[in-house]
C-alpha cells in the first residue's frame, strides 16, 4: 500500500493535472469506492445458449486446416493429373499401380512444390495478421477470408473434371498459385481466430484447437473410405474438394450468426472495454489508472516469448517428421498379401492414428491443465520431444540407404506414434490456453495472434529441416 503527501508549499497553485495526478495515487481501500473505474451496473453475462458458440468454434477450428489437409489428402488425384501422357490411349484408365510406378518429374517435385508455397505465404501472413489484428476490422478479417478461401476451393472443385492433359505445367502454376493465395487467406484467418478464441474462456480456446485436430481426422478417414471403396483418383478428389467446399460454407454462415450473438459480442466488445477500465500500473510503487490502453508489441513478446518459443518447438519437431518421415514407414510384413500391412498401415497410423492421438492431447490439457504458470518447464518439455526425430529415423523408413533399421516393430511404431500425438495436441493446446493468463485483457487478441507467428514459423523450418531427414535415411 503506498501514500501520497504533497510536499508543496500551501498558497502555491497547481494545475489541473497536478491535482489529478494526486488523486491517482491516494491509498486504494476496499470500501472507498472508485468513481467512473466501473460502471454502477456491470453488463449482464449472457450465456451460450444452446452451446452454439462453443459448436461454432469447434467448426472454425477445422476450417483453419480444411485447405492444408484436403490439398495433401489428395496426393492419387495430383499424381494422376500430372502423370506421363501417352499419344496412343491417353492413359486416362490411371491405377494406383500406376502410381507406384516411375513418376515424371511433375509427379515427384509436386509434393515439395505444394509444401513451400503453403508454408511460406502462411508464415509470412501470421507474422504480419499480428502486427494487423488492431488495424483491421475483425468482421473483415474473418468473412472475408473465409470468403476468398470459398471461392478458390470451388475453382478448384471446377478443374477435378477439366481436361488438363495437354497443359500440364499451365495447371501446374494455377494449381501453387492457388494455394500461395489460399495459405495467405487461411493465415489471415487462422491468426484472427488464434486472437478471437483468446478472449473467451479456455474451453472455447480447446474446442478451436480440437477442431484443428478434428480437421486431420476427417481427412484421414476419407482417404481411408476411399481406398475401401476403390474409387478412382477423380471421383476421390471430386469427394474431397466437395466435402471441403461444404465445410467452408457451413462455417462462413455459422460465423455469421455467431458474431449477431450476444454471447459473442459480450467477450469481443462489452467485456474488453469494461477490462481497459480495470487497468493498472505500478510506477515507484504508486498505483495508477489509466482510462485508455496502448498496445506495446514488444511488451507483449516480454511476456510470452517463452511460451512462443514453445510452441516453435512443438511444430518444429512435429514436421520435421511427420508426415515426410513417417509416411515412409512401413509395415514389417510388407509384401505378403495382406490389406493391413499392404493398403491401409500408412493411411491408418500416420495419419488417422496420430491425428486422434493429437485430438486427445488437445482435448485431456483442457481438462487437467499442467504445469500453470512455470513457462520455463514448459518450455523443457517441448524440448525433450526432440528425441522423437532420432527415433523415428531408425524405424522401418523405406527407402533407405544410410542409416540402419532398430525399431522394425508394427507395434512399437504404433505406440511411439501414440505418445508423439498425445504430446504434440497437450502442448500445443496447453501453449494457447496459458498465454492469454501472462497478458492484459486487452492484449490477447495481439498476444494470440503472435502466437500464430510462432506456429508459422515451426511448421516453416520443420518442413525445410524434413527435407535434409529425408536424405539421411
Amino acid at each position: 500500500m503506498s501514500y501520497s503527501i504533497n510536499r508543496q508549499p500551501l498558497l502555491r497553485g497547481i494545475s489541473d493535472s497536478e491535482f489529478e495526478d494526486d488523486i491517482e495515487t491516494e491509498i486504494e481501500e476496499p470500501s472507498i469506492s472508485k468513481q467512473d473505474e466501473e460502471p454502477f451496473i456491470k453488463p449482464h453475462e449472457p450465456t451460450d445458449r444452446f452451446q452454439f458458440a462453443y459448436l461454432v468454434f469447434y467448426l472454425l477450428g477445422v476450417t483453419t486446416l480444411i485447405p492444408w489437409c484436403f490439398f495433401m489428402t489428395a496426393d492419387e488425384y495430383w499424381m494422376y493429373k500430372f502423370r506421363e501422357i501417352r499419344n496412343d490411349s491417353g492413359n486416362h484408365n490411371y491405377t494406383l499401380a500406376d502410381q507406384l510406378g516411375n513418376k515424371t518429374d511433375l509427379q515427384a517435385s509436386f509434393m515439395s512444390y505444394l509444401s513451400v508455397c503453403g508454408a511460406i505465404p502462411n508464415t509470412l501472413f501470421l507474422i504480419i495478421n499480428a502486427f494487423i489484428s488492431d488495424k483491421i476490422s475483425l468482421e473483415l478479417r474473418m468473412i472475408g477470408s473465409q470468403g476468398v478461401v470459398l471461392i478458390i476451393f470451388l475453382v478448384t472443385t471446377a478443374f477435378v473434371k477439366a481436361d488438363t492433359d495437354h497443359w500440364q505445367s499451365l495447371f501446374l502454376i494455377i494449381t501453387l498459385s492457388s494455394v500461395a493465395l489460399m495459405n495467405m487467406i487461411s493465415a489471415i484467418f487462422g491468426g484472427g481466430l488464434l486472437g478471437i478464441s483468446g478472449r473467451f474462456p479456455p474451453r472455447y480456446i480447446t474446442a478451436m484447437s480440437g477442431g484443428q485436430a478434428l480437421g486431420g481426422i476427417l481427412a484421414a478417414l476419407a482417404d481411408i473410405f476411399c481406398l475401401w471403396l476403390g474409387a478412382s483418383p477423380v471421383v476421390s478428389a471430386l469427394l474431397y474438394f466437395v466435402i471441403g467446399d461444404a465445410i467452408l460454407f457451413f462455417s462462413l454462415v455459422s460465423y455469421i450468426f455467431l458474431q449477431k450473438t450476444d454471447f459473442f459480442k459480450y467477450y469481443t466488445h462489452v467485456k474488453t472495454r469494461h477490462s481497459s477500465r480495470e487497468q493498472n500500473y505500478t510506477v515507484n510503487g504508486d498505483v495508477t489508472f489509466s482510462h485508455e490502453h496502448k498496445f506495446s508489441y514488444l511488451r507483449i513478446a516480454k511476456r510470452i516469448w517463452k511460451y512462443g518459443l514453445s510452441l516453435f518447438l512443438v511444430f518444429f519437431v512435429t514436421m520435421s517428421v511427420c508426415p515426410a518421415v513417417t509416411v515412409l514407414v512401413e509395415s514389417k510384413n510388407r509384401g505378403h498379401g495382406h490389406a493391413w500391412n499392404d493398403i491401409y498401415f500408412v493411411p491408418v497410423v500416420t495419419y488417422l492414428l496420430f491425428s486422434c492421438g493429437d485430438y486427445a492431447g488437445r482435448l485431456i490439457s483442457g481438462i487437467f491443465l499442467w504445469p500453470k504458470g512455470k513457462p520455463w518447464l514448459v518450455m523443457y518439455m517441448c524440448i525433450l520431444r526432440v528425441a522423437f526425430v532420432p527415433a523415428f529415423l531408425y524405424c522401418n523408413a523405406q527407402p533407405r540407404h544410410n542409416l540402419p533399421v532398430y525399431i522394425d516393430s508394427d507395434l512399437f511404431y504404433i505406440f511411439m506414434t501414440i505418445i508423439f500425438a498425445l504430446t504434440n495436441g497437450y502442448l500445443c493446446n496447453m501453449i494457447f490456453i496459458l498465454v492469454p493468463t501472462v497478458v492484459d485483457p486487452q492484449e490477447r487478441e495481439v498476444a494470440s495472434a503472435m502466437m500464430g507467428g510462432f506456429l508459422g514459423l515451426g511448421i516453416s523450418f520443420g518442413s525445410a529441416v524434413s527435407l535434409g531427414l529425408v536424405k539421411v535415411l
